[in-house]
């Protein structure tokens, strides 16, 4: 699929060498998608309008026959693809540079990373690319690369990707029905009392006059659930573990803003004296960076059915921010 991308766009960038149709022949990975999704993904770039006209005309054929836009794709069918002009724009995209990131777990169905803080997960909203990306350059050979779910960009910690269109719909098909077990380590400011906490707060997405992206507590948002479990007490802050019960847009951090208890380093729900205070150079304690970690991820194997549970280290710079405030005396969390 990669190179059929590659081959899209060199017949953008170089008109006078005459498009060309490619043929190609679906394996694995696409088996089961729909045809129309399909083309939207391997011509990135082109407008829906133009990928449902070609589909319309009959100039995209499956197996010489001419199919709708609801066709589904089958291993071994060889789909006629007409010369697609991708937007200049596309086309002369700046490079994205490969990048490997430490790898928690892998197999023919999976790649689990441990995703750094400061990296987006995909390019978009000003972001030239992203994890994603990145690592479809560094894995050419790579058939099919997607990713399962997202991480803020200043979140680090566990992020699941799958190898094969089976395994991604198998774990979509577990995230809605909150099948994963999804766990982070968040430290706020203030001391959390409750040794174990149930936040059931509808969030509300919305953007900003700038366009900026942001969710609130409102009445008419969508159901969410999240159980806060203390994990160790200092004198002003908590160290928590964040069990996800649903996935909504920057669930945790707006639940816990809204407790009163907003995360370490939040620059969006946070505290922005104390996150200044704390980033400035040679404040201690200190940390220049968001603590919100994903630390660990259960689910069940798309492939072999048996349970898997993913662990990702704090990062050093976490670590050493509750050894700073170790040194001033912490209280058990049990």
């Amino acid at each position: 699929m990669n190179e059929l991308r590659h081959r899209i766009e060199k017949e953008a960038r170089s008109p006078a060498d005459g498009p060309q149709v490619a043929y190609v022949t679906i394996g694995e990975e696409a088996d089961g998608q729909r045809i129309d999704n399909y083309l939207l993904r391997v011509a990135k770039g082109v407008p829906k309008s133009h990928v449902y006209r070609i589909l319309r005309s009959g100039e995209v054929r499956v197996n010489k026959g001419r199919v709708d836009a609801t066709y589904r794709l089958q291993a071994g069918d060889v789909v006629r693809i007409p010369p697609i002009r991708v937007a200049a724009s596309t086309a002369s995209q700046a490079h994205v540079p490969a990048a490997s990131f430490p790898v928690l777990f892998e197999d023919s169905h999976l790649l689990v990373i441990d995703k750094p803080a400061g990296v987006a997960v995909h390019g978009g909203s000003g972001v030239a690319f992203g994890v994603i990306e990145q690592l479809r350059q560094a894995r050419p050979e790579a058939r099919f690369l997607e990713l399962v779910h997202r991480l803020d960009r200043e979140t680090s910690g566990i992020l699941l990707l799958a190898k094969k269109r089976s395994a991604l719909v198998g774990l979509h098909e577990q995230i809605r029905g909150n099948a994963m077990d999804k766990r982070y380590f968040a430290c706020v400011a203030g001391h959390v009392a409750n040794a174990r906490q149930h936040a059931r707060f509808p969030l509300f997405k919305y953007s900003t006059p700038d366009g900026e992206r942001r969710v609130r507590v409102q009445a008419d948002g969508l159901p969410s659930h999240t159980v806060f479990n203390r994990v160790a007490a200092f004198p002003d802050f908590t160290l928590l573990e964040a069990e996800l019960k649903t996935g909504r847009t920057h669930q945790i951090r707006v639940h816990l803003a809204h407790l009163g208890f907003p995360i370490v380093g939040d620059d969006k729900y946070g505290d922005f004296a104390l996150n200044k205070a704390l980033a400035r150079s040679g404040a201690v304690p200190g940390i220049k960076r968001m603590f919100l970690h994903a630390h660990r991820l259960g689910f069940t194997h798309p492939g072999t059915g048996e349970p898997l549970t993913v662990s990702a280290p704090l990062p050093p710079e976490c670590e050493d921010f509750l050894r700073q405030l170790g040194s001033a005396g912490a209280r058990s969390g049990d």
